[in-house]
């Protein structure tokens, strides 16, 4: 196989020194790319420029694929979230997260060995930004689910789930109370269930869902839900597993992936050598996974898993003493003996 080419995102705070790290890494398992490093987020805001640059976009959507250190978004006023943009302009319109157990990692379920798959609608509902003050007192956001965004997602969530063999998919909604955006959602969801009979399929309410999750989470296999709730629930499962310093991301469109680490840009540490890579590293396995680069993933993953369940090379947030580039070279040792 030929080399790929891979654009990068640097990103803020800690995001340059996980993207290297990482890289560093996957140079050091073999695998061959170029790769293409990108403005985004605070850097190109400092220069001038949007936080996601429509020369940024366009490389993207040249190449193809690209891999994402996190960006800083504020709250309230400021610029608008790089991530938002990102998805909208090239149409990613499946987030997916998964929340796996690593061994030897700290959780409220580290005795269930959890997997569970989240995807997430990534183009439309609340985050879709459609808002408005219809008056000084009244800021007003509009809500948007379509049937074609809907059934996209759901083809491919069931297709993925069959790939994956995974067992079981579940839709989460709340269209007991928004019976004509959500009911329509879910609408969609059994419509494309039909198509997949040999995959378990069922729905629960958003508000039901996060309270299961919290008390019998290995009862979910692959859960599927629009733009804000997948958002929550997506953090949410992490947390279960170890927290967002563990959670890998991709968004997944029809000519584009980007693959990114979904946790903040963490500017407290940046710059002091701790920040924890395996975010953006298991996004990175997920990207050779979607590259056909099996057998490099494996390495990357087995090699995690393997650290981790030693537990004596951890970076700071695992509970040890390990800097970034210890951590990192702990993982390559591993990786390939």
């Amino acid at each position: 196989m030929g080399k790929h080419q891979i654009a990068i995102l640097p990103g803020d705070g800690i995001g340059p020194e996980i993207m290297d790290a990482t890289l560093a890494i996957l140079d050091q398992i073999g695998f061959e790319a170029d790769y293409f490093p990108l403005e985004a987020g605070l850097s190109a805001v400092d220069k001038g420029l949007a936080p996601m640059p429509d020369s940024t976009v366009e490389r993207i959507r040249e190449i193809g694929i690209a891999l994402k250190s996190p960006t800083t978004t504020p709250s309230g006023g400021g610029h608008t979230s790089a991530n938002v943009t990102l998805r909208k302009k090239l149409d990613l319109f499946a987030n997916v997260r998964p929340a796996k157990t690593l061994p030897g990692v700290k959780g409220p379920f580290a005795d269930k060995n959890l997997d569970i798959i989240i995807v997430r609608e990534n183009t439309e509902d609340l985050y879709a930004g459609i808002e408005y003050m219809a008056h000084p007192d009244v800021a007003q956001s509009i809500k948007v689910i379509t049937r074609q965004g809907s059934a996209r997602l759901f083809e491919y969530t069931f297709k993925m789930a069959i790939a994956q063999q995974r067992k079981k998919v579940t839709v989460v909604h709340k269209a007991n109370i928004m019976k004509l955006s959500d009911g329509l959602f879910l609408e969609e969801f059994y419509k494309a269930a039909k198509n997949y009979p040999d995959i378990e399929s069922n729905d629960i309410i958003v508000d039901n869902c996060c309270m299961q999750l919290v008390t019998k989470p290995q009862q979910f296999d692959v859960l599927v839900t629009e733009n804000l709730y997948g958002d929550i629930i997506s953090d949410l499962c992490a947390g279960l597993v170890g927290g967002l310093g563990l959670a890998p991301g991709a968004n997944i469109g029809t000519n584009c992936a980007v693959f990114e680490a979904v946790h903040g840009s963490a500017p407290d540490i940046a710059g002091k050598g701790v920040a924890n890579p395996t975010a953006l590293l298991m996004s990175a396995v997920m990207m050779l996974r979607h590259l056909g680069e099996h057998e490099k993933a494996d390495k990357i993953q087995n090699a995690v898993m393997r650290v981790c369940q030693d537990g004596k090379c951890l970076t700071i947030d695992l509970g040890g003493q390990a800097s970034t580039s210890d951590y990192a070279k702990e993982l390559v040792h591993v990786a390939v003996g």
